[in-house]
């Protein structure tokens, strides 16, 4: 059970940080938005290979 908790919880961090991607790219901060992205990608990834 605790594995699955940490990869939903590191879905919730990507989608998090996807939030985060629409936010900074409306205020036009792109180097921030494509941080934000690479986070996110990783997350998600990290989430789903752990899952």
């Amino acid at each position: 059970m605790t594995d699955n908790t940490i990869a939903i919880v590191m879905v919730f961090i990507g989608l998090f940080l996807i939030g985060g991607v629409f936010s900074l790219a409306r205020q036009g901060l792109k180097i921030g938005a494509a941080v934000c992205a690479v986070g996110a990608a990783l997350a998600i990834t990290a989430g789903v290979m752990w899952w």
